[in-house]
């Protein structure tokens, strides 16, 4: 039996709770103004289990004072989270916009587009 299958499943579980943690976090203590209605979309975390990259959506407000708001919490968060999770090293936290929810949006956009001009046509 190999050590090395039963790490990946692990960090994906560590990657897992960490996500669903952040969002309570996030919504119930963080009083914050710039940060407003946001969505954890997923977690990374290195192997080492020193870092991890957050990446959130938000439903409405200025994205960079939002980012800026999140990275400045991300030690009170870490703090939440060394509290919550039963593991040795909790990672610092990076967050990141995660622009898949606007891409698809505009891919969506751009498919109604294009059948409509098709339906015209026909």
């Amino acid at each position: 039996m190999h050590k090395k299958s039963a790490t990946p499943n692990r960090a994906f579980k560590v990657a897992d709770q960490i996500q669903r943690d952040l969002a309570e976090l996030i919504s119930r203590e963080l009083k914050d103004p710039r940060v407003g209605m946001i969505t954890v979309q997923g977690v990374e975390v290195t192997p080492d289990y020193a870092h991890a990259k957050v990446y959130f959506s938000q439903l409405s407000g200025d994205i960079q004072s939002c980012t800026e708001g999140l990275n400045q919490a991300a030690g009170f968060l870490r703090a939440g989270l060394f509290k919550r999770l039963h593991i040795h090293t909790v990672p610092t936290l990076h967050f990141i916009y995660d622009q898949t929810p606007q891409h698809a949006a505009d891919m969506n956009a751009l498919i109604e587009r294009a059948v409509a001009l098709r339906a015209k046509e026909d």
